[in-house]
C-alpha cells in the first residue's frame, strides 16, 4: 500500500495543500484537493529530457513522447486521445531539456479512466511499439521540426543560441527537437531501450489535483500502478555545470529570408531553484517583460529603432539558466545602433538597480503569473510535479510566490551587475536577404512577446 504524509497549509501557500505518498515500486504521488469545480487534473512527469540523450541520438526523448500516444497494451492506435476526449477531457504531452510530461484534465467522475490510461502505457507500451508506429511518429516529429524550426522566420534562433551558449559535448548543447539526421538514425530497438531505461515508476512523479477523494484516488493509483516493476538501470545525467560567466562574447551572423533585422542574445544566469534565479527573473521582467519595461520604452517608444523588444528567463535546474533577449529592428535601423542602446540600459541598470516602482510592478507581474498557474488544477498539478522531480520537494510549488516577494532590489541589482555583461552572452544577428527584406514590420514583431517568454516554453516540444 502507499506510504505517505499529509501536508498542512504552509505560510505563503494561499491555503493550498498537498499530500505526498510513495508506492512500493518507487512511484511518487502528490495529491491536492480542490472542490471548487468538478474536474480533476492528472499530471505525470518522467525524469528524462534531451539532456539525458547521447551523441547521435538527439531528439529521442521527444520522439518517444509522441510514441506514448500510439497505443499501449490495452489501448490501440489513437485510443488514448479518443477515450479522454470522448469522456469530456483534454490531454497532451511535452518534452523539455529536463523532463517529459503527460497530462489530462477530466470531469471528476472520469478520473479513474485517466489513471488507468497512464498506468497502461507506463506498464505495457512495449507490447504495442512496432516499426509502423515508429515510422509514423518519426515522420510526425520531422514535420514538426520543419514547421516550427526550419521553415519559419527566425525558427532556428533558439537552436543556434543554445548551441552557442553551451559548449559542444554539454548535455544542453542541443535542443529537444533533435536533428534530422539523428531522427533518421533512431531504430526501434533504440526506442525500446529508451523506454526500459526511463519509463519506470521509480523515475516518475504522478500528481492529481482537483475535486478528488484522496483515499479513493490513492486506491486507484495503487490498483493500476502498483504492480508495474521499478527499474534501476538509469544512468546519471552528464554534469551540466559551467562557470558563471562565459568569459567572452560569442557572435554569429545569420543571413536568411526574415522580415527584419534582429538582435537576439542569451545570457548565462543562475540555476533555477535559487534566490539568485528569482532575482534574475525580476531583473529581466523590469528590463524586458512587456510594454512597460525599460527596453521596450527605450527602443520602441522613445528611439523608435525597434518594433518589438523582450527579455525573458529560461529556467534550468541542471545547468545555468538563460536570459533570452529578442529585438526586431524598425525600418533600415542597423543592429549596432540597437546594441549600443541595450548595453547602455543594462549598464545603467547594473549601477542603479530597479526603482521602487519598477520592483513593485515586476513582483506583482510575476506574482500574478504564479497565481494564474496555481489557480487552475492543471497548472497546480504541473508545478507540484516540477518541484518534486527537479528539486525533490513538491511543497516548494506552494510557496514560490513568497520567495519572489522576498527578493530585494539589491538582489536584483547584484545579479544584473554580475551577469548582464557583454562578456557573458551569445549573440545572433539576423540580416535579411533580398527575398525577405520587404516584408512588413508587423510580421517582424509577430511572436516576439512569445520569444521574450522564451523563457518558459521555447524549450518544449509538444505532442498534438
Amino acid at each position: 500500500m502507499p506510504m505517505g504524509h499529509t501536508a498542512t497549509a504552509q505560510a505563503g501557500s494561499g491555503g493550498l495543500t498537498a499530500t505526498e505518498h510513495r508506492l512500493s515500486n518507487g512511484l511518487r504521488v502528490v495529491l491536492s484537493e480542490d472542490h471548487l469545480t468538478p474536474v480533476a487534473a492528472v499530471c505525470l512527469w518522467y525524469d528524462v529530457g534531451s539532456r539525458h540523450e547521447v551523441k547521435g541520438r538527439t531528439g529521442l526523448a521527444h520522439l518517444f513522447e509522441h510514441l506514448m500516444f500510439q497505443g499501449s497494451g490495452q489501448v490501440k492506435g489513437n485510443g488514448h486521445f479518443e477515450l479522454v476526449q470522448g469522456a469530456g477531457g483534454s490531454l497532451n504531452g511535452t518534452t523539455s531539456f529536463e523532463r517529459t510530461n503527460y497530462f489530462e484534465t477530466m470531469p471528476t467522475h472520469q478520473l479513474e479512466l485517466a489513471l488507468w490510461l497512464e498506468a497502461d502505457r507506463m506498464g505495457s507500451l512495449l507490447a504495442a511499439l512496432d516499426e509502423e508506429s515508429m515510422e509514423n511518429q518519426r515522420d510526425v516529429v520531422k514535420n514538426e521540426r520543419r514547421q516550427r524550426y526550419d521553415n519559419v522566420p527566425y525558427g532556428t534562433a533558439f537552436e543556434k543560441l543554445t548551441a552557442l551558449s553551451y559548449p559542444a559535448g554539454h548535455p544542453y548543447h542541443h535542443t529537444p527537437i533533435g536533428s534530422m539526421a539523428d531522427l533518421d538514425a533512431a531504430t526501434l530497438e533504440d526506442a525500446r531501450a529508451f523506454f526500459r531505461t526511463y519509463y519506470a515508476p521509480n523515475n516518475a512523479v504522478l500528481s492529481v489535483v482537483g475535486d478528488i477523494d484522496p483515499e479513493q484516488t490513492l486506491a486507484w493509483i495503487e490498483k493500476y500502478f502498483g504492480s508495474i516493476p521499478s527499474h534501476d538501470g538509469k544512468p546519471e545525467p552528464r554534469d551540466g555545470s559551467l562557470p558563471e560567466i562565459i568569459g567572452e562574447e560569442l557572435r554569429e551572423i545569420v543571413e536568411e529570408e526574415v522580415p527584419a533585422r534582429a538582435l537576439m542574445a542569451a545570457y548565462r544566469l543562475p540555476e533555477d531553484g535559487t534566490r539568485a534565479s528569482d532575482a534574475a527573473d525580476l531583473a529581466l521582467t523590469v528590463l524586458g517583460g512587456g510594454e512597460s519595461s525599460r527596453l521596450y520604452n527605450r527602443l520602441v517608444r522613445r528611439d523608435r529603432t525597434a518594433v518589438a523588444a523582450g527579455f525573458g528567463l529560461l529556467r534550468l535546474s541542471g545547468a545555468p539558466s538563460l536570459g533570452w533577449l529578442d529585438v526586431k529592428t524598425s525600418g533600415d535601423v542597423e543592429v549596432p545602433v540597437i546594441e549600443a542602446a541595450i548595453d547602455e540600459e543594462l549598464a545603467r541598470f547594473a549601477e542603479e538597480g530597479p526603482t521602487a516602482e519598477e520592483m513593485e510592478r515586476a513582483q506583482a507581474q510575476l506574482e500574478r503569473e504564479w497565481l494564474d498557474r496555481l489557480s487552475t488544477v492543471a497548472g497546480r498539478a504541473d508545478e507540484l510535479c516540477r518541484y518534486a522531480v527537479l528539486f525533490g520537494d513538491s511543497q516548494l510549488a506552494l510557496t514560490a510566490v513568497g520567495r519572489i516577494l522576498d527578493v530585494t532590489a539589491e538582489d536584483v541589482r547584484e545579479v544584473a551587475k554580475a551577469r548582464l555583461r557583454p562578456d557573458n552572452r551569445a549573440v545572433l544577428v539576423y540580416e535579411p536577404v533580398a527575398a525577405g527584406a520587404g516584408e512588413s514590420e508587423e510580421a517582424a514583431a509577430a511572436g516576439t512577446e512569445e520569444a521574450a517568454a522564451a523563457g518558459t516554453d521555447e524549450n518544449e516540444e509538444t505532442a498534438k
